[in-house]
């Protein structure tokens, strides 16, 4: 660990690390219950668990799940505090998660992108190439590689994990002058960016390729008519997935850009802010997926009416063991057609 003494202290405003410490502990308690929601209500579902694309999607939500209910209430004690209190451990356990899971969300992305491609583009090797061991390797792929590249900085091979003590923040630093923060930016964050952008790119032109097609044949009958719909359902889940795509690029590019470009901390205010808009892609998707797609409306839907219909249930069976009680301590029971009368002597 450095010596304050060693480092110049940046002071950020007050106002700055109160807000921020806000911001993390109510985008704890929103993202932990959204991405709960999102993960029952998903694997509720019977028309959305068939889907390859559902997979992704979960794993999606375990990662901003982590995220939310590990990697947020650190932050909020460090924001609180002005400093890091949790321990060496702690403090090298948190950029490995952090960065970690910016890679496992990015990855799914691409998982989801290329899934998308291959539905539109190739369907005839669809089931073939998303068989629900393929999907599993897929998965693992996602996770572990996100993961491994984080151990040289952990290990202490290349860089190291530890505090930065003027910015009372955990993160990769520099070991022998050297630091593999850039080549994680490259391989963990443009790169996947960079095939997410090329793979809907190609959707796009294969997409409106398909519908001049159409337009240039007028198709009738049935078969026709529901091909025409699978495709409509199949555009609509691209669009929503695009949609995930770009609201997670503009939460995070901020919070990248100023790690690479501004490692001094020149700009610290700058620098919490874009923190803020980062913690926020973890809490979003859930209200992106309600809004933007019916079938996931649906799904929440039929999670809500099932906790009613379970409450409801709970209440009455309350309501009749309480009555239950009642009768049998009283000796009598409403509604009854006889009662004990007193005898008169």
């Amino acid at each position: 660990m450095f010596n304050e003494s060693e480092s110049s202290i940046i002071k950020y405003p007050r106002e700055a690390t109160i807000l921020a410490s806000a911001c993390a502990i109510i985008f704890c308690i929103v993202g932990v219950i959204g991405n709960l929601v999102t993960v029952l209500a998903l694997t509720r579902c019977p028309k959305l668990r068939s889907h390859a694309t559902t997979a992704f999607v979960l794993s999606l939500c375990f990662s901003d799940l982590l995220f939310c209910s590990v990697n947020l209430p650190l932050t909020a004690s460090r924001y609180i505090h002005e400093a890091w209190t949790l321990g060496d451990v702690l403090c090298k356990l948190f950029p490995v998660l952090f960065y970690g899971n910016v890679a496992v969300s990015l990855l799914n992305m691409v998982a989801i992108t290329l899934n998308r491609y291959v539905l539109i583009s190739y369907h005839q090797y669809y089931n073939i190439l998303y068989s629900t061991t393929s999907i599993w390797l897929q998965l693992l792929f996602c996770w572990g590689f996100a993961f491994i590249i984080m151990l040289p900085p952990l290990l202490g091979i290349w860089g190291q994990l530890g505090l930065h003590p003027s910015t009372f923040s955990c993160t990769i630093l520099e070991k022998n002058g050297k630091s593999p923060k850039k080549a994680i930016f490259l391989f963990g964050f443009v790169l996947p960016c960079v095939v997410i952008i090329a793979s809907y790119s190609c959707i796009y032109w294969r997409v409106r390729k398909s519908r001049m097609k159409l337009k240039s044949h007028e198709l009738n009958g049935a078969k026709e008519h529901r091909r025409s719909h699978r495709e409509k359902e199949d555009n609509r889940l691209t669009k929503l997935m695009l949609l995930i795509f770009i609201c997670f690029l503009i939460c995070f590019l901020p919070l990248m850009l100023m790690n690479v470009f501004d490692d001094d901390v020149r700009y610290p205010t700058f620098h919490v802010i874009a923190s803020i808009f980062a913690w926020a892609s973890s809490v979003i998707n859930p209200f992106i997926y309600a809004a933007s797609n019916r079938q996931y409306r649906t799904a929440y839907s039929q999670l809500l009416n099932a906790v009613k219909t379970s409450i409801a249930f709970s209440d009455s069976r309350q309501f009749s063991g309480n009555s239950l009680k009642n009768c049998t301590t009283d000796n009598r029971c409403e509604g009854n057609s006889t009662h004990l009368k007193p005898n008169h002597t």
